[in-house]
């Protein structure tokens, strides 16, 4: 089931949208302004979100650009302004998709599902650790069958480490590539995001080794795996 995240300060839109979405099988969040958004995307892996332009405080266009920072998840904006500019402002921040109201919610289920086709969320075989599973394009993480909630980041740093078995990364390498170029921050922001993937990956945090004085590893062995489980 793939989770939607409905942003729009009217209560009634995000109800209209939310029951159209339910009845296409979609699991739905919901969140009225800019504060509430950005905690939904920080907790909580969204295949899509809807977002809506005109709310009161940060508009959609300031929340889409702090979405921005957390994940490339899909985003269709709805807006009843109809300038050109805003349509290419939307665009240029990471938009998926620009909807005007108002709308037809059974155009939008379309719009949703093209998105999410054309992001090629249709197509997701997942990347297999003996009992971790990662599907990289639904952000889906189970361990033996049990789904794994992970933060946004969370998620990143694992399936960047797991793309890169077997090799050696140091701090600054996974700060830069997870983190993004223009990250000011701290290489100890990764050693605390380290030790929490481990505490939630249980059984399995010794796929991500220590390489002492260099960095981390992700380090898949069939047999210890096998050998030190219960």
């Amino acid at each position: 089931m793939k989770n939607i995240l409905i942003i729009d300060d009217d209560v009634h839109l995000r109800a209209l949208v939310k029951t159209y979405a339910e009845l296409e099988g979609y699991h739905c969040l919901e969140a009225a302004n800019y504060d509430q958004a950005i905690s939904q995307v920080e907790q909580t892996n969204f295949d899509i979100i809807v977002l809506d332009v005109m709310m009161p405080g940060k508009d959609g266009f300031e929340t889409l650009a702090e979405i921005r920072k957390f994940t490339e998840c899909p985003v269709i904006m709805l807006s009843a302004r109809k300038e050109e500019y805003d349509k290419l402002l939307g665009f240029n921040l990471g938009a998926d998709d620009y909807v005007p109201k108002p709308f037809s919610p059974k155009e939008l289920m379309a719009r949703i599902k093209a998105v999410l086709k054309r992001s090629g969320q249709s197509e997701d075989s997942p990347n297999i650790f003996g009992g971790l599973e990662i599907k990289e394009k639904s952000h889906a993480v189970t361990i033996d069958g049990t789904p794994l909630v992970l933060t946004p980041k969370e998620f990143d740093l694992l399936i960047y480490l797991a793309k890169n078995d077997q090799i050696c990364l140091d701090r600054e390498t996974i700060l830069k590539n997870v983190w993004g170029y223009n990250y000011y921050g701290d290489t100890r922001t990764v050693d605390t995001h380290i030790k929490s993937l481990r505490d939630r990956l249980g059984n399995y945090r010794d796929l991500i080794t220590t390489v002492w004085g260099v960095g981390y590893k992700f380090e898949y062995d069939e047999n210890k795996i096998t050998q030190e489980l219960p």
